[in-house]
């Protein structure tokens, strides 16, 4: 038996006899928990809170169960019996005044226990972030409670420095993500914008190069984040707040058409145009957030300024472009700017705010309200600018 470990039976018989099979329960309950599925990230697929995802990663495939309920006795159930690493399972969400519990298993393995806060009571707080490459301290967030994190852009530094080259699907990057925020992942939902980072399989170099750079489906994306319609274009809706969010696929416009190209076609005839045009149109919501990854200035100047007509139909818009936190104003309309980093700084010709550091921002929308607080912080915490946004009319 040289070089082979004695099959478990027989494994089992020594180790009785040698008195040691309390050192082997140790061993066992120490491989369970090491191979505990830590790593949880929630997202909405339907447009509006009805439903909310519950996903997580295994190292080896397995079947996707959801145990869930009003309080942490988890008493209902729903699963995926495929046999998948990447799982995600959709469960019921809706409103009430007590957190949703979960907890999520595969192949005989479970995560621990999380609670998620519905979107009800007398107030609704969101969080939106940009260029979240240097992945910093978000404790300062954290303590402002939010209820769900929204993101301008620019979820991963790319995808080629650690999937290689034209690969389109691996979500490596993303993982890494969750994994530096695991706690966060497990109790605050996050509905992605796309940036140009989240789709970048090839080194961008000096000129456009003969194969694409970006991946403009975004596969990777996609396959990581289960969202509302197209998935790289979504609109979702808190209906207790009177509120709607709106993320279009805006980055490095410049580029369009060359092997540079990062996302969709945003001109008037496009897809994308038309498709905001009809839900920006819409006045079943009181409040509008737009949100989007390219610079906002050049941005609301194209297609003969009908972006910016289209803009300043909602309430107000946030983009991640750069390394700075702004507010601009334009015709009664608000643009706002926000990143985690610092870095490049483009300011707004018609800034009324601008700061280099790094910032996230507050929404605070409260019942029955007509206007939304909007906070820009830095990452201590500290309100850097504060102004009230109502829908322009």
């Amino acid at each position: 038996m040289h070089g082979c470990n004695p099959p478990g039976g027989v494994f089992l018989a020594i180790m009785k006899k040698l008195k040691l099979l309390p050192l082997v329960a140790i061993l066992i309950v120490h491989v369970a928990a090491a191979e505990s599925i830590e790593h949880v990230w929630l997202t909405h697929k339907t447009n509006d809170p009805s439903h909310i995802v519950v996903n997580w990663e295994t190292a080896t495939p397995g079947d996707s169960i959801v145990h869930f309920g009003n309080s942490d006795t988890l008493n209902e159930k729903a699963s995926a019996a495929e046999s998948v690493t990447l799982h995600h399972v959709e469960i019921p969400f809706g409103d009430g005044d007590t957190p949703l519990h979960y907890a999520v298993e595969t192949a005989g393995q479970r995560s621990q226990a999380a609670a998620v806060k519905r979107y009800s009571g007398t107030q609704f707080r969101a969080a939106v972030v940009a260029d979240w490459q240097g992945k910093p301290d978000l404790s300062a967030l954290l303590r402002d409670d939010p209820h769900v994190l929204f993101t301008a852009g620019d979820n991963i530094n790319c995808l080629h420095t650690l999937c290689g080259d034209g690969v389109k699907d691996c979500v490596k990057p993303y993982s890494e993500m969750i994994a530096k925020y695991s706690a966060m992942f497990r109790t605050i939902p996050i509905m992605p914008a796309l940036g140009n980072h989240d789709r970048e399989m090839r080194s961008r170099g000096p000129k456009p190069p003969p194969e694409p750079v970006y991946d403009i489906d975004a596969t990777a994306f996609q396959k990581f984040f289960p969202l509302p319609d197209d998935g790289w274009k979504w609109h979702f809706d808190i209906p207790a707040f009177n509120a709607r969010f709106i993320a279009l696929d805006l980055e490095h416009t410049s580029d369009f058409g060359t092997t540079w190209q990062t996302g969709h076609a945003f001109d008037a005839a496009s897809e994308q145009f038309k498709w905001y045009q009809t839900w920006i149109a819409k006045r079943d919501r009181a409040l509008v957030v737009t949100l989007h990854n390219e610079r906002n200035s050049p941005m609301r100047a194209k297609e003969k300024g009908e972006w910016h007509k289209l803009f300043r139909q909602g309430t107000t818009t946030i983009s991640g472009f750069g390394y700075f936190g702004e507010r601009a104003e334009v015709d009664g309309h608000s643009y706002f700017n926000t990143a985690l980093g610092t870095g490049a700084k483009y300011a707004d010709p018609q800034s009324k705010f601008f700061t280099p550091e790094a910032t996230y921002i507050l929404l605070t929308f409260n019942r029955d309200a007509k206007k939304v607080i909007v906070e820009i912080k830095s990452l201590s915490g500290t309100v850097l600018d504060r102004s009230e946004q109502a829908t322009h009319e």
